[in-house]
């Protein structure tokens, strides 16, 4: 008999909303120091409000904190107002205040770098794990997303598209602020943002997904569930050359099985046409949630 993993118990409310609340916190401040050490001395205005306050930064000399705080602010209070209540969540509040307080406290910490470059890669790297974990929390940090959210109810434009345009037009106005140079720096960070914010989301643990279609279907199922002690799902299939019924077995397995999974298929049946793709998120029994 297969033996099953032990499914966890839930977390309490209570303590979902603790741990919630711990991730806002530690994201925005993550945020707020990759800002002050990479960011900001580079002169890399990668979008968002924090991007804005770069370039208020080197135009007026106004402290970052400063600009975040009045934009930030009053764009929670229209949201309140246009979005109808809490709509996109009260734990946004914490960002939009914590983040810029951090960002004060460590303004005269000494930059990591001065190499632009550097900068644009390890500021990416940090606001991307921060705003990730806040997103974790199902909450986020206010400004252009927020912004985003309000241009989106009022006029129907994607809120993928919002979000484009705000950062690009940061980042385009960077370029005559800076430099040119300055601006694909910042689109550099941008886009590792992105990415580190998926990778906080997805994890590094990607599941793969195993198709195997075998001719000794039986002996394959029963392998898979005993030696590899995985579920095996059977879907029904037709050959679209032979025009006969082919069961494909699908099977997910955590990465380092992969290679256990595809040597007991092919001991069981060295003919057996094997598919390995990546399952970037998985849920049930098993697996992590």
């Amino acid at each position: 008999m297969v033996a099953l993993q032990k499914r966890r118990e839930p977390l309490s409310p209570r303590t979902l909303f603790l741990l919630n609340i711990g991730l806002i916190f530690t994201g925005s401040a993550i945020v707020a120091i990759a800002y002050n050490l990479f960011l900001l001395p580079n002169r890399i205005a990668s979008g968002g409000v924090s991007g804005f306050a770069t370039i208020i930064y080197d135009v007026f000399a106004i402290l970052p904190a400063i600009t975040l705080w009045s934009l930030n602010i009053p764009l929670f209070l229209l949201g309140l107002l246009l979005l109808g209540g809490l709509k996109y969540g009260a734990k946004t509040i914490i960002g939009t205040l914590f983040l810029p307080f951090v960002v004060y406290l460590t303004q005269d910490w000494s930059p990591a770098t001065t190499d632009p470059l550097l900068g644009a890669i390890f500021g990416g790297i940090g606001v991307g794990l921060g705003l990730g974990l806040v997103f974790r929390a199902h909450a986020s940090t206010g400004g252009t997303d927020l912004a985003a959210q309000i241009i989106n109810k009022y006029t129907g434009a994607s809120l993928g598209a919002c979000v484009f345009v705000m950062d690009g037009l940061i980042v385009l106005t960077s370029a005559f602020v800076f430099s040119l140079e300055y601006a694909l720096y910042a689109l550099i960070s941008l886009f590792i943002t992105g990415k580190t914010i998926d990778l906080v989301q997805t994890g590094l643990g990607y599941a793969k997904i195993a198709l195997v279609i075998s001719e000794k279907e039986e002996q394959v199922r029963s392998a898979i569930l005993y030696e590899i002690d995985r579920g095996v799902t059977r879907l029904d299939a037709q050959g679209g050359y032979t025009d006969k019924k082919r069961p494909v077995l699908m099977c997910v397995v955590d990465r380092h099985e992969v290679t256990k999974l595809k040597q007991v298929v092919e001991h069981v049946d060295p003919a057996a046409f094997v598919i390995v793709t990546n399952a970037t998120e998985v849920l049930g029994e098993g697996f992590k949630t």
